[in-house]
């Protein structure tokens, strides 16, 4: 089947791609040339794992072009553009939907099919159904559940998907289950329901993910304020099935370009609708998350005194591992709050360095750890990548000018890096920082002159 990807973000690349690899011929557009250009030489224009080999396998199915006109020739259109949080609210801004639709509609002919993926407030597929409509079209919603570095897999082997239809639209159902025939025919499970509860499905998902994480960094505060460990304490509730372990890691909270604007989204537009009381929780979801990234660097003021020209190694940029997006992220966030009290930081990342420091241009980035370790008076471990969790503490300790760390992700065995003569300090976890004297573990700083940090 030829199918339309309008949008060729992080979203809609990885679904471009993706529906080559289940054998459709697509045309993925973008307003930017740029992004275009990369995408047609078979170059992602991020770091998705998977991606680039899915574009250099299906370059005679994959065409990519800023043309809209190019969409005349496909039966399936899907919307994949951005819905990012207005400058003026914490509301989703729909123009980029809105924009791609309107593009779209002079395209559209009877058997078309719009299939809507972006992230939107509930309302506005019954919306852009309307303008649909008259063409001879249909509109479908079809939320997309991806997860940043494992996007590839999720997409050619999802875990559900949501048709939302307008009225008793069997007809769209039907093409729709043609272009996902394959992971059907694998057994993925599939739901029919009406638009509204389509654009809920993502939004609501996202807010009892971010609901869970938050959860858990609040009994962070407590555990600390009580001397309990909120990593045994996770896993005790975690055996519980009605509540489950996934989702329940303290640490620096979430971030990313999903579940942060999502849920200031979906409260927004639940005082839209009358019912904000009812998502009132978010706010305190979102306001615990926003916490973390204090508390970080509020540790490292506790174990050192005042921050200012104290050389303090970041290891990790992006918000999550295994990806080089650093929107929302807690990892850049804390490197910025070092900065303003006066630290001196010098930050590292496997992939993330650049997109950090075109949001960031300040801070010291370094290519490696032993160059973000060198001369440190503390190391804080922000993303959790599998090479920082494989450190050697033994090694680390060899550069460092004193041996403090801030596991920020919970994500280092404590007991080996203790015995290498390490303090160190977790989120949520009040034994995790006792030794019996944490100035036997310190040296003086070997640079006598501090360098000036420089940029996520």
């Amino acid at each position: 089947m030829r199918i339309s990807v309008i949008g060729c973000g992080y979203l809609g690349a990885v679904h471009a791609a993706g529906m080559a690899e289940l054998g459709h011929d697509v045309i993925g557009i973008d307003v930017d040339a740029q992004k275009i250009a990369a995408l047609a030489r078979a170059e992602a224009p991020f770091y998705e794992p998977g991606l680039p080999e899915l574009l250099r396998a299906h370059r005679s199915r994959l065409l990519f072009t800023t043309d809209v006109a190019a969409a005349r020739d496909a039966r399936v259109h899907f919307i994949a553009v951005g819905t990012p949080q207005r400058h003026d609210s914490p509301a989703a801004d729909t123009r980029f939907v809105d924009a791609a639709v309107d593009a779209l509609l002079p395209y559209l002919a009877p058997g078309h099919l719009v299939v809507g993926k972006s992230t939107v407030p509930v309302g506005t597929a019954e919306r852009l159904a309307a303008r649909v409509r008259p063409t001879g079209a249909r509109l479908v919603w079809n939320p997309e559940f991806l997860r940043e570095g494992r996007a590839v897999d999720d997409t050619l082997h999802p875990d559900r998907l949501v048709y939302g239809v307008d009225g008793d639209d069997e007809t769209s159902v039907a093409l729709l289950d043609a272009v996902y025939a394959a992971p059907l025919a694998a057994g993925t499970p599939r739901m029919v329901t009406d638009l509204a509860t389509a654009q809920l499905v993502k939004t609501a998902a996202n807010a009892f993910l971010a609901t869970k994480i938050s959860f858990i960094n609040a009994m962070a505060e407590v555990a600390e304020a009580s001397g309990a460990d909120v990593t045994q304490l996770a896993d005790a509730i975690g055996l519980d099935a009605r509540i489950g372990r996934a989702f329940l890691n303290a640490g620096l909270g979430f971030g990313g370009g999903c579940l942060p604007k999502d849920i200031r989204a979906f409260r927004a537009r639940g005082d839209e609708l009358g019912v904000g009381e009812a998502l009132s929780f978010l706010g305190e979801v979102d306001s615990i998350n926003l916490r973390r990234r204090t508390r970080v660097v509020d540790v490292l003021e506790h174990e050192l005194g005042p921050l200012i020209g104290r050389r303090i190694a970041v290891l990790g940029l992006a918000f999550k591992p295994d990806s080089d997006d650093v929107r929302d992220s807690p990892a850049l966030a804390v490197v910025q709050l070092l900065r303003e009290r006066g630290a001196v930081v010098v930050a590292t990342d496997p992939v993330a360095i650049e997109t950090a420091r075109l949001r960031d241009p300040l801070p010291t980035y370094v290519e490696t750890v032993e160059q973000a370790l060198d001369g440190a008076e503390a190391v804080v471990l922000a993303t959790e990548w599998a090479e920082y969790r494989g450190l050697d503490p033994v090694v680390a300790g060899s550069g460092v000018a004193n041996r403090l760390v801030v596991d920020a992700r919970n994500a280092l065995d404590v007991d080996r890096w203790r015995e290498a003569g390490w303090v160190v300090r977790g989120l949520g976890r009040a034994h995790a920082s006792r030794v019996e004297d944490p100035r036997s573990v310190q040296r003086e700083p070997e640079h006598a002159a501090e360098r000036q940090p420089d940029h996520v």
